[in-house]
């Protein structure tokens, strides 16, 4: 039986394009007190972040290196803390990530994708 063919990782950086985009589509126009209270944008825009980072555990070490600005380790840990639950979700933390950390994020997504367009990296 043959294996899968691995997934290229630029598919997985336009991913997380997509899904950081949604979180802040999802929260446009609400401050956190609307944003907690929403149900489906909240539920709509955890599962978004928890979609970025599983989407960066799929990208290559040498590529995280490349795009060192870029805080893999914190995006996954987010992740891992949306989704296994530990404590709880601060509400305060997830709105600090969404204003402060999402838009900053596709911006070095974008600046990681043209890069790769433009073969600076494979």
């Amino acid at each position: 039986m043959s294996e899968p063919l691995e997934r290229e990782w630029r598919f997985y950086v336009s991913d997380m394009i997509g899904f950081a985009e949604k979180v802040v589509s999802y929260t446009d126009g609400m401050d956190q007190e609307k944003f907690v209270a929403s149900g489906l944008n909240y539920d709509a825009t955890v599962h978004n972040l928890i979609m970025v980072g599983e989407a960066a555990t799929h990208i290559p070490e040498h590529v995280r290196t490349f795009a060192g600005e870029t805080d893999w380790r914190q995006v996954i840990g987010t992740r891992n803390r949306l989704v296994h639950g530990y404590l709880g979700i601060n509400d305060d933390i997830v709105w600090d990530i969404i204003r402060n950390e999402i838009p900053v994020l596709i911006e070095q997504l974008y600046a990681l994708k043209k890069a790769a367009d433009e073969n600076q990296i494979r």
